[in-house]
């Protein structure tokens, strides 16, 4: 009898590169002509991006430069959960932005419904925030990765374990 294979599907932001791309972004911020004078910044809070500048077209410049960095650093920028503008102090406005960790249980189900409409033999099982994928050929092993990338998800998944 063969052993089965077996991977993970996981969506995890890799936070040390999310600091340095936090901290790049500060940095050509403090250089740019149209920041001078400017109170934007980022910074991060566990789990949490918080976003501040003077006006809603400067926060917007200023998520602008931060997902560009962030995508140079290769951090999934679908990963990003902005929260709504609010007014902060100083007159200046503030936007919170959550990193999301883990496949939710709606991503998880819609993952469950591309591995069963393929037609291979392979079983999933959601395991708290990631999908196991067992099968007894590895070919079919690939063929659900390369279906998983297809797959307009709206989190970005990274497939570990392989074995």
């Amino acid at each position: 009898m063969a052993k089965d294979s077996s991977f993970d599907i996981v969506s995890k932001v890799d936070l040390p590169e999310v600091t340095n791309a936090i901290s790049i972004a500060k940095k050509e911020i403090q250089t740019r002509y149209d920041f001078k004078g400017s109170k934007s910044d980022i910074t991060l809070d566990k789990e949490e991006l918080v976003l501040v500048s003077d006006d809603e077209y400067k926060l917007e410049q200023l998520k602008d430069v931060l997902i560009s960095k962030m995508i140079k650093r290769g951090v999934a920028t679908r990963n990003i959960d902005y929260g709504k503008i609010e007014n902060a102090s100083g007159g200046t406005v503030r936007q919170r932005a959550k990193l999301i960790q883990g496949i939710d249980k709606e991503n998880a189900k819609k993952i469950n419904t591309i591995i069963k409409n393929s037609g291979l033999k392979v079983k999933s099982q959601v395991q708290d925030d990631q999908v196991r994928v067992t099968g007894k050929s590895r070919d079919d092993l690939q063929q659900i990765i390369n279906a998983i990338r297809e797959a307009d998800l709206p989190i970005d998944v990274q497939f570990i374990n392989y074995r």
